[in-house]
């Protein structure tokens, strides 16, 4: 697993042994950050990533956060209730000289902490065929992760449901394989 763009690209990242995490793979990641880079959905015309407060929900490896701050993005927190995942995103982040950008938070993205970021990119890639996203995607909003107006990438199995949200404008789907990733914005007045 690698950075597939951006000032850290070709640099190798930790992957995780066993099966309990699922890394976004490398063409994937480089498909979904291509698609940002030249849509126009940043505020005011800019580049999606340009200066990005980014959330990673489900984080893992911390490959999505830190491929955002390779190509622009300002920040990022990394939320996961896996103690071990976030220390291999915590590792990631130090590897990359990115530790001071980064911020670690352990916790549930379904019943997330108080909001420490508000985000104007968020990733979510929860567990395949669990339903976990529409409902974190909804935590995430009322506990005021997502600033109004956010760009939420939501990755899901192809066979997982989605369902349409009121406050929420689908803007592209892709699939990859078995996978499934959804453009999403967040209106600038709902918190979903």
């Amino acid at each position: 697993m690698r950075i597939v763009g951006g000032r850290h690209r070709g640099r190798r990242l930790l992957a995780p042994e066993g099966r309990d995490v699922r890394p976004t793979s490398d063409r994937t990641r480089e498909s979904l950050f291509n698609i940002l880079a030249h849509a126009p959905w940043g505020p005011d015309g800019r580049a999606v990533l340009e200066d990005a407060l980014v959330l990673d929900a489900f984080c893992g490896t911390g490959a999505l956060a830190l491929e955002a701050l390779s190509r622009g993005a300002a920040r990022a927190a990394l939320l996961d209730k896996s103690r071990a995942s976030l220390e291999l995103a915590r590792r990631n982040a130090e590897t990359l000289g990115e530790a001071a950008n980064v911020l670690i938070v352990q916790g549930d993205a379904v019943k997330p902490p108080p909001a420490r970021l508000k985000a104007t990119l968020a990733f979510l890639d929860p567990p395949y065929s669990k339903d976990l996203a529409p409902a974190a995607l909804t935590a995430l909003a009322r506990a005021g992760w997502l600033a109004p107006g956010a760009l939420a990438i939501v990755e899901l199995a192809a066979s997982d449901p989605f369902p349409a949200l009121p406050g929420v404008e689908a803007l592209d789907e892709r699939r990859y394989g078995e996978t499934r990733v959804l453009f999403l914005r967040l209106d600038h007045t709902s918190k979903v």
